[in-house]
């Protein structure tokens, strides 16, 4: 029952902004947009909360091929963080400007960095690697290469337009499939490296800079029940993330990190873990 009525919540918040979004702007398009985000998203919720190991796996590429191929490649969108600050520094309201406000703004307020678990086009292929539970502890120094690439990303953007660089729209684009060729091939070479499907998360994409702050008061958190909780450690090992999952306090270690995977629910052998 709590697997629908959280599918249907995540359904109905997704429903609720593209309607908005339309009526305010007379563009159907967003209505669309955000109900087949939303499909997938809340698929992929409950069938996560109903122990379905490949949910997250639906939920990522079928978002991921709507973002990257029939937004990114097909219709010229470059969605990738470099193409919210070319909308934002245009002066326009749309396309990367209202998904980085939605998903990775002001949504992680609710669901913390969900996004990461069940949307991104990188993690969609990054999760299918070999390397799914960490072999290690994180190398805490590493994470400031994002923000050293997030600062980067903004000095780049503004440059062209300082510069009145010329085709501006089409630096861009083959930015957007540059950089994501970049990025699948550092994710991917992080992997083995580190043997963690997820380092290229933990050091090296810059959106998580937009994502960790809200995420700190995120409403939709796991919390461990202390009266069940047997202390066996076995959320901790199996999350991909190294989130300190039995600590209910929101300063816990690495608690912004969290993706909303519930590997670690799945996995409580008592049942001690919950949303």
């Amino acid at each position: 029952m709590k697997s629908k009525l959280y599918a249907l919540l995540a359904l109905t918040l997704f429903l609720a902004i593209g309607l908005l979004l339309w009526l305010t702007s007379d563009n159907t398009f967003f209505m669309l947009n955000f109900a087949y985000i939303g499909v997938f998203v809340s698929l992929g919720l409950f069938l996560m909360l109903n122990k379905k190991s490949f949910a997250r796996n639906i939920s990522q590429i079928g978002v991921g091929l709507y973002m990257l191929v029939i937004l990114g490649v097909v219709f010229g969108e470059n969605m990738q963080i470099e193409g919210f600050w070319f909308y934002l520094f245009s002066g326009v309201f749309q396309a990367a400007v209202i998904h980085y406000l939605v998903a990775k703004i002001a949504g992680p307020l609710l669901f913390g960095r969900g996004w990461c678990g069940y949307a991104c086009w990188t993690a969609a292929v990054l999760d299918l690697l070999p390397h799914k539970i960490p072999a290690g502890e994180r190398k805490g120094k590493l994470g400031i290469i994002r923000y050293i690439l997030f600062a980067c990303s903004i000095c780049v953007v503004g440059s062209l337009f300082l510069l009145k660089a010329r085709n501006i729209e089409q630096i861009m684009y083959i930015a957007f499939i540059a950089g994501n060729v970049l990025y699948y091939a550092a994710g991917i070479s992080l992997a083995f490296v580190f043997r963690d499907n997820r380092a290229f998360c933990k050091y090296i994409c810059p959106v998580t800079v937009f994502l960790k702050p809200l995420s700190y008061f995120a409403l939709m958190r796991v919390k461990a029940d202390p009266e069940k909780c047997i202390s066996c450690g076995k959320c901790e090992k199996v999350c991909p993330m190294n989130v300190a999952v039995t600590d209910n306090k929101r300063s816990r270690r690495n608690g912004t990190e969290c993706i909303l995977c519930l590997e670690c629910v799945n996995k409580c052998p008592c049942n001690a873990l919950k949303i």
